[in-house]
């Protein structure tokens, strides 16, 4: 990682730790610091009504000041410890465009088309194309703020504000705190006074310094006990080289997700339990085991810290989930256990992942991630014609894991967004995934007492595909004998190697010919069809030449049952053969 001194001096305000999450997010920025950075986020602020760009700008730059987590820069010391030091004035990186004032050809005319020429869809491919270079743009992590915000102009009250940060600075939980303060301050005027003070971030690393580590330890490796090997659906990723994902929504239906929440309050489960037991389920099947292990995201904001609930940060931890399966136990007991687990694990869960990996072993690793959004939803502002509505849309963020699960539970749907590395995993297998899992879940809205192994995670086409495609083994049989065809390959390829035995060889052109000698012999000594042949021949070649002859009329007779006289054993064979074959 580059140093730089824009936090040294009488600039730098404060010299903080990393969390957990902190130190593994800094560990891929500097395991790969070239091409696409897959930790930065975006999304996207639709604003209507008048806007007064100035004002807006202003606005941003009192959270700035406000949050000393958006003004950190990440450095690693000498000794190679990572830390995040605080600057105490950076200026906000804003740019404007304004998208009416772009001539291009006119491709349509009509109510589509605006004055400048440019269709309602043009607006939207140069405004998709300038996130998109926002997103390519690299974030410097030692300069602050790893932040930059870029203001589109589309029409005469529409504007599009597209907000570029790195996941280092916030989570998904800070992003509506945000949003709600932003509106607060520009309905203010843009200055500070409005706020009560905010809660720090460097609050919260010092309450992660005061936790009970040993305590933590000690709980992990009890829940991880046993584990033996990764839980893994992906294959190995043999250049380590971080790729963009690709990302497939879906979603259960309306039905479905009322069903789904009223089953787990039936039972008291809340459905991020139904969740991750139904992705457990899908694991089991696809890796074949009984005890599967996958990533989770929790919040991290623990009810003591004052504030917590208002903090700017990232907070959030990821930690390894564990499901054991027994499949003569109903889904719904499965569940209540999983729960009671995860809930006697909160006090723990400040532990990183890397810690947990090391003291677990490779029974803690897994390529698959869980990622349930509960963000708290700002209060219901009510609109004025003076003021702009702010709307936030689904922007981008990603994971360095090979199949990530956006989990996000709204009044009317449970929206399930695949996410996935397409070097690794192909994005319709990813989404198929993503199927299963909705499958699974309606499976348990309908009936949670059903066996676990009784749930199915194919849907008709794959079962038809498994049971009968590729179970289809059908074959008509050929019309001549095992006989014959051997004595076609014998003819064919008479020098190809038939048989071993310890240092001999034998081809098939002569295990043949020894075939047919002992058959003549045969013959000579009254030998025809349906006659007994008895064989007292070691184990060998000669064994396998005198059977493939003598056929299944032939009792053999080894050297240890040689104390049977021979001659008291005609009345039983006519014909014995023994010797060397």
């Amino acid at each position: 990682m580059k140093s730089s001194t824009a936090a040294h001096g009488a600039a730098l305000a404060e010299v903080w730790p990393l969390s957990p999450l902190q130190e593994g997010l800094l560990f891929h920025a500097d395991f790969d610091d070239r091409g696409p950075d897959v930790y930065a986020v975006q999304f996207l602020l639709d604003v209507t009504g008048p806007l007064d760009p100035d004002r807006l700008r202003a606005s941003w730059k009192t959270l700035l000041d406000r949050h000393a987590a958006l003004r950190a820069s990440f450095h690693r010391r000498k000794s190679g410890e990572a830390v995040q030091l605080i600057t105490r004035n950076v200026p906000l990186p804003w740019r404007e465009v304004d998208l009416t004032d772009l001539t291009e050809p006119q491709h349509t005319t009509g109510q589509n088309a605006t004055s400048q020429g440019m269709t309602e869809q043009d607006m939207t491919d140069r405004a998709e194309k300038l996130a998109a270079q926002e997103r390519a743009q690299r974030l410097d992590l030692t300069v602050p703020p790893l932040l930059r915000l870029l203001l589109l102009r589309l029409g005469t009250e529409r504007h599009r504000l597209v907000v570029t940060s790195h996941h280092l600075l916030m989570d998904g939980w800070s992003m509506p705190v945000l949003l709600n303060e932003l509106s607060q301050v520009y309905e203010a005027g843009g200055g500070p006074p409005v706020l009560k003070r905010a809660a720090s971030y460097g609050e919260y690393l010092a309450w992660l310094g005061r936790q009970d580590k040993e305590a933590a330890r000690t709980a992990w490796r009890a829940e991880l006990a046993g584990a033996d090997e990764p839980t893994l659906v992906a294959p190995a990723d043999p250049s380590g080289a971080l790729v963009l994902p690709e990302e497939t929504p879906l979603r259960l239906s309306e039905d479905d997700t009322r069903a789904l929440t009223e089953t787990g309050r039936a039972h008291g489960l809340t459905v991020n339990t139904l969740v991750q037991g139904a992705w457990a389920l899908v694991l089991a099947r696809l890796t074949g085991r009984t005890d599967v292990v996958f990533g989770a995201t929790v919040a991290g904001r623990p009810a003591e810290l004052p504030g917590v609930e208002s903090m700017i940060g990232l907070l959030i931890n990821t930690l390894p989930v564990r499901v054991r399966l027994d499949g003569a136990q109903p889904v719904a007991e499965l569940l209540s256990g999983l729960q009671e687990r995860q809930s006697a694990l909160i006090a723990h869960q400040h532990l990183g992942l890397a810690e947990i990996q090391k003291l677990a072993g490779p029974g803690a690793v897994f390529d698959t991630l869980v990622v349930y959004e509960n963000y708290p939803t700002p209060p219901a502002r009510p609109t004025t014609p003076d003021l702009p509505a702010f709307t936030a849309s689904a922007g981008h963020q990603a994971t360095n894991y090979p199949v990530t699960l956006g989990i996000l539970a709204t009044d009317r749907h449970l929206h399930v967004h695949v996410t996935s590395r397409p070097d690794l995993i192909p994005q319709e297998q990813a989404a198929e995934l993503g199927r299963r899992l909705i499958r699974v879940l309606r499976q348990i809205a309908t009936d949670p007492t059903t066996p676990t192994a009784r749930i199915d995670v194919l849907d008709t086409p794959e079962r038809e595909r498994v049971v009968r495609t590729w179970n289809d083994t059908h074959r008509p049989l050929p019309g001549t004998s095992v006989l014959h065809d051997f004595e076609h390959w014998a003819a064919r390829s008479p020098d190809a190697v038939a048989m071993r035995c310890g240092e001999e060889v034998v081809s098939y052109g002569e295990l043949e010919a020894r075939a047919n000698g002992l058959a003549r012999c045969l013959v000579g000594l009254g030998v025809g069809p349906e006659s007994c042949v008895g064989l007292c021949l070691p184990r060998g070649v000669g064994m396998v030449v005198g059977s493939w002859r003598c056929g299944r009329r032939a009792v053999r007779s080894f050297r240890w049952i040689r104390s049977i006289r021979l001659t008291g054993c005609r009345s039983w064979w006519p014909t014995v053969v023994r010797g060397s074959l």
